[in-house]
């Protein structure tokens, strides 16, 4: 066979696993269930990460009916995340108590203006600072980073707001196709506090219901892990 006839081989398929013994993916579980089922064909050889996702009724074209949030977790997410906070000198100390990774004001600000990185997945800032951030909006706003009083990211007591975020706060927003995503924790986790941050979550986004919405609000639910297939969850 010549090269050439070689690179026309298609590589082999990967082996589909079959999960009927364990599940129907056409079938919707209680909570419950479904946290066990994705414990069982979880195949990750490391602490993979619970996913909620709920479709919404609502037409995401429509500003008045996004839906966002942030909400503390009972139990947190088990996920370390890497804070940012844009914050006077006044408060710099409190926030690197607080656990922050990046803290500082218009150094911060000029860095990330001459090298573009973000090495951080959350960026709070005080209310007076949100001016001096023009100069980077297009780069946290392209990469999801910029504050936001919607998600509680904007705050006067910045130190607070990072110590939460530490603990576990989510922040949440529906996407372009009206779909809610968000780590509810880690398979490690016992099935009770699991299923504690997945209704607490589901409860929360049941609060930010826009009034405009018609319809349906919450029309399907499914659970995963970070490399799973998903299971349906019945809307309870």
């Amino acid at each position: 066979m010549s090269k050439k006839e070689e690179t026309k081989v298609a590589a082999p398929k990967k082996k589909v696993v079959d999960l009927s013994a364990i599940y129907d993916r056409t079938k919707t579980y209680s909570l419950n269930e479904a946290i066990a089922i994705v414990k069982k064909i979880n195949k990750a050889k490391f602490d993979a990460s619970l996913e909620a996702h709920i479709r919404l009724g609502i037409n995401p074209k429509k500003s008045d009916q996004l839906v966002r949030g942030a909400i503390s977790l009972p139990h947190g997410t088990g996920k370390t995340v890497r804070v940012a906070a844009f914050v006077s000198p006044a408060n710099e100390a409190a926030c690197k108590a607080a656990g922050a990774e990046f803290v500082g004001g218009e150094e911060l600000i000029e860095t990330i203006k001459k090298t573009e990185k973000t090495d951080f997945e959350v960026a709070i800032a005080e209310p007076l600072m949100m001016k001096n951030l023009a100069s980077i909006a297009k780069i946290l706003g392209t990469r999801g980073l910029m504050p936001s009083p919607k998600n509680d990211t904007v705050s006067p007591n910045p130190a607070k707001a990072v110590e939460e975020l530490k603990k576990g706060k989510i922040s949440f927003k529906n996407d372009d196709t009206g779909n809610l995503h968000a780590v509810v924790g880690k398979l490690s986790f016992e099935d009770k506090k699991l299923a504690e941050n997945f209704q607490t979550f589901l409860d929360t986004v049941r609060k930010v219901k826009p009034a405009t919405a018609k319809g349906s609000y919450i029309k399907a639910i499914a659970i995963c892990s970070s490399m799973s297939p998903s299971v349906k969850v019945i809307i309870s």
